[in-house]
């Protein structure tokens, strides 16, 4: 009994985060996609550049601690206010402290105003989505993900209101990061009060240097991690607009969005199932062989059809939604759909290394990955510019997937002629997908040859038996059990 309600949890959670993160995915293409018709390449680099910066800045208010407390609480649930009150306590001189850091570093660049503006701004939204994280991280480790759910779509519907509204009457770049801003205090508040209410927690900050202590050593290696988790995602834009300029920040930034966007799915799946994960490996490893083999099946399944669809229409794509002021960006969308595969089966890996008490496993191998591809884009970048950064990414995210595949087999016994049997089967359905796809691009409108892909490639993935009734079954009942 205690098992089913653990697998119905699982599923509800999967359900509200996954409903959400589409909602606010889809809400934040749209909005983007505005963002680069109104703007221009260059104004858009400018807003894609100052996002950019302080993301590589966050890590150090965080330190990793969000993840330690998701982790920790799943497994001691008694101990959840001590843990967070010393959090709150560490994290508000850090978080001044880097926004201090953030100023300074801008400063000595030597960016114009405007840029600078932007930064600033930037910066206090990093200042307050550290501290959401951290209370939704409470509310993931008490397997609660309803709330967080609604406050990821309400941040973005009302950024979205409050940006079309700067973007219709003109009102500048400055206006536009604020509209970002306070969607983002929104989050804050309403996490706030939810962890109040639910948890019946009280958000002082409390300083035990014991109980920090002892976080802080199981967290050093999520921090490390996602330092480098950090410069992995936000360098290449940084040195892009460092090395080559505004223009081809913007012309990358839509594939990179694209990308980010995409990467909603892995996001929701496994952060529904890390505290699940987390468990398993104390309690019950082939339930955790098991949850790892499904998750790998399913995100290729999801993937493989998500890359093939997007390169074959990549141009028409890119040329009606964005304009022709974007056609350089349809090749670097190209390159980075064929990494999409590998940025979701490296989720999985990942969180299995991190249940699995190998976080610092996990660092050392992100770290490899990190200077992987600071090196290549130093090489790449001054170059080729926007295509060397997607090259660059490609390379860097098999390296991470390949480095993290080596250290699986030491944790689980899992089976790889049945994760190896799968993707065969979903790559020839994807295939077959894009070769229809291809076939009737230019007789048929590309929206409708969306669906129409999606149905060709569930039918023959059906038919070479790479997808069956029992995960069709599954999916329904984590919809129904909602």
């Amino acid at each position: 009994m205690k098992e089913i309600k653990k697998q119905d949890s699982i599923a509800r959670n999967t359900t509200y985060y996954t409903s959400a993160l589409v909602i606010q995915k889809v809400l934040a293409f749209v909005y983007f996609s505005l963002i680069a018709r109104f703007l221009g390449t260059e104004d858009t680099g400018k807003y894609v550049f100052a996002l950019s910066f302080t993301t590589l800045f966050a890590i150090f208010i965080d330190l990793g601690l969000a993840a330690v407390l998701t982790r920790e609480v799943a497994k001691y649930k008694e101990k959840t206010q001590d843990y967070l009150a010393n959090i709150i306590a560490l994290k508000i001189p850090l978080a001044v402290v880097t926004y201090l850091a953030v100023v300074v570093m801008i400063n000595i660049l030597g960016y114009p105003t405007l840029t600078k503006n932007l930064v600033y701004i930037s910066g206090v939204i990093m200042f307050l989505d550290s501290f959401t994280m951290t209370f939704w991280a409470v509310m993931r480790g008490h397997q609660k993900l309803k709330y967080e759910s609604v406050g990821v779509v309400g941040l973005q519907l009302i950024t979205v209101m409050l940006g079309v509204l700067v973007l219709y009457f003109h009102l500048g770049l400055v206006f536009l990061m604020t509209a970002l801003l306070c969607g983002s205090l929104f989050n804050l508040i309403f996490s706030i009060i939810k962890i109040s209410q639910y948890l019946k927690i009280k958000i002082i900050p409390h300083y035990e240097p014991a109980v920090l202590k002892t976080l802080f050593i199981i967290g050093i290696p999520f921090a490390l991690n996602g330092i480098f988790s950090r410069i992995y995602s936000s360098l290449d834009t940084v040195l892009l607009s460092i090395l080559r300029g505004d223009a081809d920040v913007g012309w990358y930034s839509i594939p990179s969005k694209v990308t980010s966007a995409l990467q909603f799915l892995p996001m929701a799946f496994m952060a529904a199932l890390f505290p699940a994960m987390s468990e398993y490996f104390a309690t019950d490893k082939e339930r955790l062989k098991k949850t790892f083999e499904k998750a790998m099946h399913y995100l290729m399944i999801i993937s493989l059809p998500l890359a093939a669809g997007v390169i074959v229409l990549a141009e028409p794509v890119v040329l009606k939604i964005y304009t022709a002021d974007y056609a350089n960006s349809i090749l670097p969308l190209k390159i980075l759909m064929v990494s999409l595969f590998f940025l979701f089966i490296n989720y999985p890996v990942g969180y299995l290394l991190n249940a699995g008490n190998k976080q610092v496993t996990n660092t050392v191998i992100s770290g490899v990955t990190v200077l992987v591809s600071v090196v290549s884009n130093i090489i790449l970048i001054p170059k080729y510019g926007y295509l060397g950064a997607a090259v660059s990414s490609l390379v860097s995210t098999v390296v991470l997937f390949i480095l993290g595949m080596y250290w699986v087999p030491k944790i689980i016994n899992y089976n790889p002629w049945y994760l190896i049997g799968n993707f065969l089967k979903a790559l020839l359905a994807a295939i077959i997908m894009a070769g229809v796809i291809y076939f009737l691009l230019p007789r048929v409108n590309f929206l409708i040859l969306i669906p129409l892909g999606a149905v060709v490639y569930f039918g023959a993935l059906f038919i070479f038996r790479g997808v069956g009734k029992r995960d069709f079954l599954d999916i329904w009942e984590s919809i129904t059990k909602s």
